[in-house]
């Protein structure tokens, strides 16, 4: 059979192609060129220097050449051919980055009367904003390389002459149908819509379909987009004078009418329908864009039309951005200074392209953020601390732990750690490396799951778990019962789990992972043996950060931690023009102040909170640290090495502090005020109310002291003393709370704030029962630490401490520790009766929570005689039907039961009952309680009848009160 040549010439070849590298892209990506390539499967028989591709065909395949743009590389400038001879319907690739890069989708469509290509082409020139620039405009933040794909869709979008009767929602369904390719890939990416004119009203009604689908694979492609950048759209309408010139009666006149301004009913519905579509506020995001230039427009002449009618605004500001309600800001709203169909015409070096650009880049880069939702909808991303984009450098240590890690890397191209370790100076920024991983990590790799776990303290190492326990639904959480440590740790080495990362962060303590801890440090009863809980398995990986090396080589089972050392110098120049940006830094000025803070990124954060705090210059602030109190600097200095436990403390740290401390003392006393009185509690998840309490005290409960303390905290959160989380508590740097204290001190004001810290805390800890159990466990950390001077003190500090032994013994007891409850009710009582006396109801409730502490220790006989004087002195006092009265002779029934004394015990227990029935009422949760006990009694002598018929009466009582899930 004879053969003809079908010549495909090819505009803007990368240099570095060869044939085969065409035919796969043709193959993939050129629609038109698809099925001639893949049907008859022709030979290239060579990719001329001209850029032709010679392809044999079968004779009844007619010769010709084609004309197919292809995507600039960086670094090529290949002529391009202006001319083309299709529509390109359907969906067109013009930019596809190795699949590696590739994260995100662009999709742009024209309006009425546009071409698909040409739309977006430079007017008289050749340059495609969409080809030629986009795609190198967003570029990877990891890899620095292009990520976006970028398509255009094509559809008949004739105006004059037009033989088409589609309406809008037909070519919705059009374009409907074209997207579904991308729902049926293997990885669906975020997709960002780029549409002019009509095309956004396209866009519009195909999203209202989606959203009202049950279909898997439309729900698939609403959620995947998540930015829209309307380039004059009318969503109200707009002026079709010109369109109705062109097309008279023609077959589409209903479509050009349905978009007037007059009658924009039809526009109206879909503008209510379409706010929901994209879900709600933060789910997706909408950039408008308005033309500033008025158009000519169409005249008909002697039964001809012509533009030679007046200049109008076709689509006016306010159709072009009566979008969405929440979306009325400057950075989704903006002009263009062209006309209508000129302003989506960018040329090489167009300013009006810029401010799009920069509204994309942001659209791709938050866009990332939603692939976790749509790629893996079951990983879990539980950090407490938001993305930084002002961390720089560190880009050694970051590589380091990718390889080691192996997220990311290809299959078997490294075996991979299980356990990770930072280990280096408080301040130096193991937390703010692990941070930029992680969110690198989220990007990256979607499907892995990250878990943020604080081990400054056992109770914040529990605290973390049960966060996990509650987010991730592990079967088991909610009951009391469950040990959570060992709970969570299964459930991670469980394979259907998936794969995961746990930050264990300020991990510093070796005895509180791996040895015996003092029993005044044992809050939890793991008697120093958090290490154990720590899951392993193949598929979960740990970074542990850490100031202690020695428990580094622990948590990595021995394998060497990496130290985080100093930034060098270009890591310190690029942290301190990142941070006083705005400011003239020389090079030299650089160089000096990182020198002068020993290139700690902590420091230098804080120098340039000060800078710009106080509108200084850098040479004013060297010239600063050079006048301060050299004595003051090297006492506090002094202090670190013997009280910190990194005996390289480097004094110019305290340099910096020391300057603020007393600026912000200068400016606003109560600045400095709340600063000291932070530094006394535990330094990590401080709640604000801790404050409040102060504060309220300072400002006697006026409304201005709200605003004074806001801006308190503003200050210091500028100045990198405390940072706040998600859940707005504050953390405070170790270093900082020891410079603080030493501050306080030698200002001679440490005994107010400690009596200060006290009292808050003791004013803020709840009773420990069922429904305060989270914000205890939260706030013990605190409690030990006001708990620690362990002076006398005025009446109010003591009546306080003992409240907070008090209400502590309660929490402990409410956890089943015994022996912790033990301690602190002891200590509750025996602070209570010299100050408050023995006959105060605040010292008999310690006394009966101790007994009851007792019965639960199984200590009866101390717990029947304490139990006794509990009794007959609140007989005494409050009376017999007292409820506390009650709540101790029932306690008293329960220890005569526990030792065997049934009759005794049945006695106590039916007056009990008798009178909280006739004080509360037969439904009250004491009186149910009581009958409940009363119940075992009766079970305990064999009475089984009673026993079965009083305990029913107490389920379906309490099923009434408390309902049926209540503990």
């Amino acid at each position: 059979m004879a053969k003809r040549q079908t010549t495909f010439r090819l505009r803007g070849v990368p240099l570095h192609w060869d044939a085969g590298d065409v035919r796969s892209f043709l193959e993939e990506h050129h629609r038109l060129a698809a099925p001639i390539v893949k049907s008859l499967a022709p030979e290239i028989s060579a990719l001329s220097s001209t850029n032709t591709v010679t392809f044999e065909n079968p004779a009844s395949l007619p010769s010709s050449t084609w004309y197919i743009p292809l995507p600039k590389q960086p670094g090529d400038q290949p002529t391009r051919d202006a001319s083309f001879d299709n529509d390109f319907h359907g969906i067109t690739t013009l930019f596809a980055p190795p699949p590696d890069d590739h994260k995100v989708d662009v999709i742009a469509i024209s309006g009425l009367g546009g071409h698909a290509f040409g739309s977006f082409k430079q007017r008289g020139g050749d340059h495609m904003w969409l080809r030629d620039a986009l795609p190198y405009d967003l570029i990877g933040e990891d890899t620095n390389r292009p990520m976006a794909r970028v398509m255009i869709y094509g559809y008949e979008s004739t105006v004059a002459q037009s033989r088409s009767i589609q309406n809008l929602e037909d070519l919705a369904t059009s374009f409907h149908n074209s997207l579904l390719a991308l729902a049926n890939a293997p990885i669906i990416r975020p997709v960002i819509l780029i549409a002019h004119s009509l095309g956004g009203l396209i866009i519009k009604q195909t999203l209202i379909a989606l959203s009202k689908s049950k279909n898997e694979d439309d729900l698939r492609l609403v959620q995947a987009v998540y930015g829209i950048v309307f380039f004059g759209v009318p969503h109200d309408g707009m002026d079709t004078s010109s369109l109705i010139a062109m097309v008279g009666d023609g077959p589409n006149r209903p479509l050009v009418d349905s978009i007037s301004r007059i009658n924009s009913q039809i526009l109206g519905i879909q503008q209510r329908e379409f706010h929901t579509a994209l879900g709600g506020e933060g789910d997706s995001e909408i950039v408008c864009f308005y033309e500033t230039v008025e158009s000519p427009t169409a005249q008909v002449t002697d039964g001809e039309w012509a533009m030679t009618g007046p200049a109008v605004t076709l689509v006016t500001k306010f159709s072009a951005i009566h979008c969405r309600p929440w979306e009325n800001g400057p950075e989704h709203i903006c002009a263009v200074a062209r006309t209508h169909s000129d302003m989506v015409k960018f040329g090489p070096q167009d300013h009006e392209y810029d401010k799009a650009r920069e509204r994309l880049r942001g659209l791709a880069r938050r866009a990332l953020r939603v692939r976790r939702r749509i790629q893996s909808p079951n990983a879990r991303f539980l950090v407490p601390y938001n993305y930084n984009p002002d961390f720089v450098g560190r880009s050694k240590i970051l590589e380091d732990l990718k390889q080691q890690l192996g997220h990311g890397q290809r299959q078997g191209a490294i075996t991979p750690r299980h356990r990770i370790a930072l280990y280096g100076l408080g301040g130096v920024g193991k937390t703010q490396i692990v941070l930029a991983y992680v969110y690198w990590l989220q990007e990256t790799s979607p499907e892995v799951s990250v878990f943020w776990v604080h081990a400054s303290n056992a109770e914040r190492f529990r605290g973390a778990y049960t966060l996990i326990a509650q987010e991730c639904q592990v079967p088991g959480y909610d009951d009391p019962k469950t040990d959570v440590l060992l709970l969570v740790k299964g459930w991670l080495e469980r394979k259907d789990c998936g794969n995961w990362l746990m930050v264990v962060d300020n991990a510093d303590d070796t005895e509180l992972f791996f040895g015996k801890q003092a029993e005044s440090a044992d809050i939890t009863g793991y008697k120093g043996k958090l290490g154990r809980y720590l899951p392993e398995c193949s598929h979960g990986t740990i970074i542990a950060t850490t100031r202690n090396l020695q428990t580094g080589f622990k948590l990595t089972k021995g394998l060497r931690p990496i130290e985080v050392k100093k930034m060098d110098e270009d890591e310190t120049d690029q942290l301190l023009r990142t941070r006083l940006d705005g400011i003239n830094v020389t090079s030299s000025q650089s160089s000096a102040l990182s020198s002068r803070l020993e290139h700690l990124p902590l420091a230098l954060v804080q120098a340039a909170a000060f800078i710009q705090e106080n509108k200084i210059t850098v040479g004013e602030y060297l010239n600063l640290l050079d006048n301060s109190d050299r004595d003051l600097t090297n006492l506090l200095s002094e202090e670190f090495e013997t009280v910190g436990r990194d005996s390289e403390t480097p004094h110019a740290v305290t340099e910096t502090w020391i300057l603020s401390f007393e600026q912000i003392q200068q400016q606003n006393a109560f600045t400095g005020e709340v600063l000291s009185l932070i530094s006394l509690f535990d330094r990590q998840a401080i709640p604000l109310n801790f404050l409040s309490h102060y504060n309220k005290q300072q400002h006697n409960g006026e409304p201005s002291g709200d605003i004074q303390l806001t801006k308190a905290l503003g200050v210091l959160k500028a100045f990198s003393f405390v940072t706040e989380d998600k859940d707005h508590n504050l953390d405070m740097h170790r270093l900082v709370q020891l410079v603080t204290r030493k501050w306080i001190i030698n200002k001679g004001t440490m005994q107010w704030f400690t009596r200060q810290a006290l009292l808050a805390v003791s004013q803020a800890y709840p009773d420990g029962n069922f429904e305060n159990r989270v914000v205890c466990g939260a706030y013990l950390p605190h409690v030990y630490a006001v708990l620690k001077p362990e002076d006398a003190g005025s009446k109010d500090e003591r009546v306080a401490r003992a409240s907070l032994f008090h209400c502590v013994g309660g929490f402990f007891s409410y956890q089943g520790q015994w022996n912790d409850a033990e301690k602190f009710q002891l200590k509750a009582v025996k602070l209570r009766k010299p100050v408050l006396g023995g006959e105060h109801p605040s010292t008999l409730t310690s006394m009966s929570n101790l007994a009851l502490t007792y019965w639960n220790q199984g200590r009866w006989k101390e717990a029947e005689m304490l139990g006794i004087q509990v009794v007959e002195t609140r007989k005494k006092v409050l009376g017999g039907e007292h409820p506390s009265t009650l709540t101790s002779m029932g306690i008293l029934a329960l220890t005569y039961q526990n030792q065997g004394r049934w009759k005794e015990a049945e006695m106590l227990g039916i007056q009990v009952v008798e009178t909280r029935k006739k004080v509360l009422g037969g439904e009250h949760p004491s009186t149910l309680t009581s009958m409940s006990n009363l119940a075992s009694t009766y079970q305990n002598q064999g009475r089984w009848k009673e026993a079965e018929m009083l305990g029913i009466q107490v389920v379906e009582t309490r099923k009434k009160v408390l309902g049926g899930e209540h503990p």
